[in-house]
Parts: structure tokens; C-alpha cells; sequence
């Protein structure tokens, strides 16, 4: 890109989150990631140019020196800050502004630093030949995989529903969704194929902010609030039969529904067990804290129809460096939060130690200080939470280590996985722009086009330390409205969806008896 001749017309709205708005480039495999805050300072920003740089250039450190150690560089992104011109910025505003949803509308686009993150666009993936079927890309937000077993948790009850399957129910119940997901993290990260299945199946059922299906970079699945199933599901089989032509369940030459929405699943299955290229998956590793911490109580997944085999994930797999980075939450933010008090009230004594310094030049200079609560995100800060001491000696080096590891599991359990599926020729080399990369041949007794795919992690900015307490609350909240409800729905609640696959059979059946 050339930055001094941007043009607002290059660019289309791609989406946002809290505290950040997506456009992505109309040709190039490329997105600008620019901050929002809210609207109410829309004429006097928070913060100066130097402060809204460093920021941004935290979530890059963050993600290179910090996450990409610990959940592998192969799967990371982690992009760059760039200076943009503010008129192309103020005009890109007012061009994305109708496209934005209104309930996000209570924070501006950030027009005045000109700072922005550029990131390639994973949900279009760069191509060495362009093919008549572009590529598809499944988002996943996959959420905490383990149950905790600190001897903090002062309700029994985290220890056998988890986090995800409660938080449903709270949310349900204070009108965030009208009707509650059925998908459970611990059946996602058991490794084992059928529950995968299970809980992917339950992701598409009834995606929410969980699950996002694009292709050739436009978003064609993702949570509806007031749908018609048999609509979404045409939709769906629509957009996803290209890929799936050559599967075993056909009838008169036609792959079933129910093939096809399996067949994709499976494909998804394997990605997610998937490792870094080179010499094959790494080994299983199955959850050392016995067979019973592995499932969560809330989950409807019938143990009984766990088919003999490994019960575990492969340890190069994207899904075992996630948990793996999750449960460096050693104590449950119960446990934690007496550290986070230990640190501020040190903070409060001592406030030049609580991270970043600026000088009042026009660049920001770092300036290294002994907590690092608020960067620089470096390897001083990745080695504070590696070798954090086993035990507590009371002092604040040691709370300090246990909060910082507490902020990087917390963006583990918050980050989403991307999955790009490449349709490609028998002859096609592999393109090494694409991480991950592994040929999807055979598995379905399907014949080319053969799909590559790659595998990446995102979202992955570091939690403020200043939220823990906020934390806490939700958490307290969360647990007492389940236990208020012992489970049950709340009253007016919607039923959870019948089915997609219920509905795929039905087709399936009618299709059977279709006169030809």
C-alpha cells in the first residue's frame, strides 16, 4: 500500500468490535484495524496521537513477543502500526458509518491520531491462481476448554458446568440472546472426533458471536437473531456444495444435505487437529486431571457414545496451544484477585512503576520499569509469567508474575481461530504464503479439486489490567444467576433451535422420493 495515496474507495467496511473498527481493501488481501471510542468524545479524543501509536503498538508487541511464543509464530499475524493521512481517514469514516450496525454506533471511529493496525485479510487468503471457487474461511471463537480446579473457587459448581455453558444462561436471561447455544467448549477441546463434531454441529445450530462462515471474504453465515431455519440452511448448503461434490452419501448423483454439512465439519475437525507441516501430528496428550474434569455437566453429549480410541489432543494442534495458554490461570480470578489488590495498592504507593513512561515529544519512548503492568510487551514481560515461583512468598514480584499470567489467559480464552479452505487442482504447489498448510485428499473419498487449508489465531490484544475487578463481578454474577435457575431457562426464553441437521434429513427424505 501506498500510504500517501489512499483512497477511501479502496476500502469497504468489514466489521468491529469493542474497542476496534475493521475495513478491509476492495483488491488486496489486506485490512486496517483503527480504534473507536465513545461517541460522547467524538470532538475532544481521549487520548493524543502518541498514546493512541503506543497503544496500538502494544497489541503488536503483545501478539509478536508475547502470544506468538506460546502459541506458536506459525499461527500468528501479528501485522503492523501504520500513519495514515486523516483526510483518508475522516472520509473512510463518514463512507463506513451507515454500514455500521446501530447497536455499535455509541463509539466513534478513531479520526483524529490517524494510527491504525495492518493485518493481511484471513478471511481472504492470497491465492497463486485465481479458481472458479473462492476461498472459504470458518471463524471460531472456541472460548475456555478446561474447568478450573483452584482451591479458590468458592462454588462447587465451576468445577463441574463450565464457564461458557453458565455464562449462556446469564445471558439469556438479561435478553443479550433470545435463545441459548448448546455448544460446549471441553467438547471442542476433548480432541476426541465425536464430540468435536458434537459441539461444532451445535456452533452452527446456533452461532451467536461464536461462529462466522465467509467466503471470498464476504460474511455469508453468522448469528441471526430472527431467522426461518430451512432459509438459513438453504443458504448455507447453497454456499457449500461447490466444496463438497464428491462425498460417498449421494443419491442419484446428488450429495445429500446431511453429507454436506457433515463432510464440512469433518474438514473442520481435521484442521483443528492439525499441526505445523514437517513430520506429521505431534502426540496426543490427554487431560492429566483425570477423564471426569474433561467433561462439563451442562454439555448434552452422551458419554455412552464415546466410540473406543484416543481422547486427547495432538500437541501441535492449534487447539492444545490454546488450552494450553488458557490454563495458565492457575487460580480462577477468585483466586487472583487478593494478587491484583497486593499490585495496586504497591501501584498507588509506587505509580512510576506501573509501565510506560512518554515523554512529550512527538514519538513515544519507552521507558523500562520494574512491573511492566502496562508494557513494554517484551521479553522481560514473557519471562516475569514463565518463571513465576510455584509458591507465594508474599511479595509483589510474585503477584505481579500471577496477574500477567492471569491477562494472557484470559486473551487465550477470548481469541478466535481462522480456518481457510483453499479449493486447488491435483498439480497445484502448495502456497507457502498459507500457514499450516496441509492437502484435505481422500479422507471423504472425494476426487480433486483438492482443499488446502491454513490455520490462524486472532484477536489477541492484551486484557487492561484495571478490568479484573469487573471480571470478578461477572463472574459472581454468572454463577449466582445459574444457581438462582438451577440450569432452567428463564421464563419467555426461546427453546434452542430444532435443528439444521434435523432439517437436512427431512430434505434428505424428500429427496429420496423425488420423481426423476
Amino acid at each position: 500500500m501506498e500510504l500517501d495515496k489512499m483512497d477511501e474507495n479502496d476500502w469497504k467496511y468489514h466489521g468491529e468490535g469493542n474497542k476496534s473498527l475493521v475495513v478491509s481493501h476492495v483488491q488486496l488481501s489486506r485490512v486496517l484495524r483503527l480504534l473507536k471510542y465513545p461517541a460522547e468524545d467524538s470532538e475532544n479524543p481521549p487520548q493524543t496521537v502518541e498514546q493512541a501509536f503506543r497503544q496500538i503498538q502494544n497489541i503488536v508487541d503483545f501478539s509478536s513477543n508475547v502470544m506468538s511464543s506460546l502459541l506458536g509464530d506459525k499461527f500468528i499475524h501479528s501485522g503492523e502500526v501504520v500513519k495514515l493521512p486523516l483526510e483518508f481517514v475522516r472520509q473512510l469514516s463518514i463512507k463506513v458509518q451507515h454500514q455500521r450496525p446501530a447497536w455499535r454506533c455509541d463509539k466513534v471511529m478513531d479520526i483524529y491520531s490517524g494510527c491504525a493496525l495492518c493485518l493481511p485479510n484471513l478471511t481472504s487468503p492470497v491465492l497463486h491462481q485465481p479458481t472458479h471457487t473462492p476461498p472459504l474461511c470458518i471463524e471460531i471463537k472456541p472460548k475456555c476448554g478446561f474447568l478450573p480446579s483452584s482451591k479458590h473457587v468458592s462454588k462447587d459448581i465451576k468445577t463441574k458446568v463450565c464457564r461458557f455453558c453458565m455464562h449462556q444462561h446469564y445471558k439469556v436471561a438479561n435478553g443479550k440472546w433470545k435463545r441459548p447455544s448448546l455448544y460446549c467448549p471441553l467438547d471442542l477441546f476433548s480432541g476426541n472426533r465425536q464430540r468435536m463434531h458434537f459441539a461444532i454441529r451445535h456452533l452452527i445450530e446456533e452461532p451467536q458471536n461464536n461462529f462466522k462462515i465467509f467466503k471470498g471474504g464476504q460474511c455469508i453465515y453468522s448469528s441471526k437473531e430472527v431467522s426461518d431455519d430451512s432459509m438459513d440452511l438453504n443458504c448455507l448448503l447453497h454456499h457449500l456444495r461447490p466444496y463438497f461434490l464428491y462425498g460417498n452419501n449421494r443419491i442419484n448423483s446428488h450429495t445429500t444435505s446431511k453429507a454436506v454439512l457433515n463432510d464440512f465439519i469433518t474438514v473442520l475437525v481435521n484442521a483443528l487437529l492439525s499441526g505445523g507441516g514437517g513430520g506429521g501430528d505431534g502426540e496426543v496428550v490427554t487431560d492429566s486431571r483425570g477423564e471426569g474434569r474433561s467433561f462439563c455437566e451442562a454439555s448434552l453429549f452422551n458419554k455412552e457414545r464415546i466410540r473406543p480410541g484416543s481422547q486427547g489432543l495432538p500437541s501441535d494442534s492449534v487447539l492444545f496451544r490454546i488450552r494450553q495458554t488458557q490454563m495458565l490461570d492457575t487460580l480462577d480470578v477468585e483466586g487472583l484477585y487478593p494478587l491484583y489488590r497486593r499490585v495496586e495498592q504497591h501501584l498507588q504507593d509506587f505509580p512510576k512503576e506501573r509501565g510506560t513512561v512518554w515523554s512529550p515529544a512527538s514519538l513515544p519512548v519507552c521507558v523500562r520499569t520494574r512491573l511492566q503492568m502496562e508494557g513494554p510487551y517484551n521479553e522481560a514481560f514473557l519471562e516475569k509469567l514463565q518463571k513465576c515461583p510455584t509458591e507465594d512468598d508474599g511479595s509483589v514480584e510474585y503477584a505481579v508474575a500471577k496477574v500477567h499470567q492471569y491477562r494472557v489467559a484470559m486473551t487465550a480464552k477470548d481469541c478466535s481461530i481462522m480456518v481457510a479452505l483453499v479449493p486447488g487442482s491435483e498439480e497445484e504447489e502448495d502456497d507457502e504464503g498459507i500457514p499450516t498448510q496441509r492437502r484435505l485428499r481422500d479422507f471423504l473419498s472425494s476426487r480433486p479439486p483438492a482443499l488446502s487449508y491454513s490455520v490462524s489465531i486472532l484477536d489477541l490484544d492484551p486484557k487492561p489490567f484495571d478490568s479484573i475487578p469487573s471480571q470478578l463481578r461477572l463472574d459472581q454474577k454468572i454463577v449466582s444467576c445459574y444457581l438462582r435457575t438451577g440450569g432452567a431457562l428463564p421464563k419467555g426464553s426461546l427453546p434452542p433451535h430444532s435443528g439444521i441437521f434435523t432439517a437436512a434429513e427431512r430434505e434428505d427424505c424428500t429427496l429420496l422420493f423425488h420423481p426423476m
